[in-house]
């Protein structure tokens, strides 16, 4: 055999395990979607999580029966999500693009403007106590709004517990949609976010809050 058909037979034969490798990749991929949508029809899924895509990079979601229970941004790296709600939430937890259709497409509709409320359910049943209140009085501020860390306070039933507040919103486990970038601090300043302020000023520009130049003014929501 000369060395041109030497190197075809070793060519055809890389390619066909290359071809092999693929099919099983493909296989498995395959099995894993039909065992997760298997087991959510049957209630055997807990927790079943997505990626969704943002102008941020991929987002992390997870929902449980009650609503969707966690978002985290890319920075966070996934098995640790993932352990996370293992330990607070269920260790049964599959990724299921279906399960999570609905908070993905709604995302996608809110980053195009053509979605300003979220329809979705969110399962808070992991927060406790007075940052859970915080976090349903949040929820319920309009897009295109902004409120203080006091005026959320104020409205969760503890006026003084401004700082308690802050940590609430800081520790939000579902970001974007318990809109905690509509937080501000007194007189105008931006506050913290989870997302880092880079992302909470994207956010709010995204709604049309007129944000303060550099230096000075304050935050001007849409008004309605």
């Amino acid at each position: 055999m000369d060395e041109t058909r030497v190197t075809q037979t070793k060519d055809l034969r890389a390619g066909w395990r290359s071809v092999q490798v693929e099919s099983i990749e493909a296989r498995a991929r395959r099995a894993a979607k039909q065992v997760a949508e298997r087991a959510a029809r049957e209630g055997l899924l807990d927790v079943a999580y997505g990626f969704a895509d943002s102008p941020f990079g991929p987002l992390l979601v997870a929902t449980t029966g009650r609503g969707v229970v966690r978002l985290a941004y890319p920075e966070e790296r996934p098995n640790d999500v993932l352990e996370g709600l293992a330990r607070e939430v269920s260790p049964r937890i599959l990724e299921s693009p279906r399960a999570t259709e609905d908070v993905r497409r709604e995302l996608e509709e809110y980053f195009d403007r053509k979605r300003r409320t979220f329809g979705v359910s969110v399962d808070l049943s992991g927060v406790k106590g007075f940052g859970a209140k915080i976090l349903r009085q949040t929820a319920r501020i309009p897009f295109g709004s902004v409120i203080t860390y006091r005026d959320v306070a104020t409205r969760a039933g503890s006026p003084g517990a401004v700082r308690a507040a802050g940590n609430a919103l800081g520790a939000n486990p579902v970001p974007i949609v318990v809109p905690c970038h509509r937080v501000v601090r007194t007189g105008g300043g931006l506050g913290g976010y989870t997302g880092g302020l880079e992302r909470k000023v994207a956010l709010l520009e995204l709604e049309g809050v007129q944000l303060p130049h550099p230096g000075g003014g304050a935050l001007s929501p849409r008004r309605r």
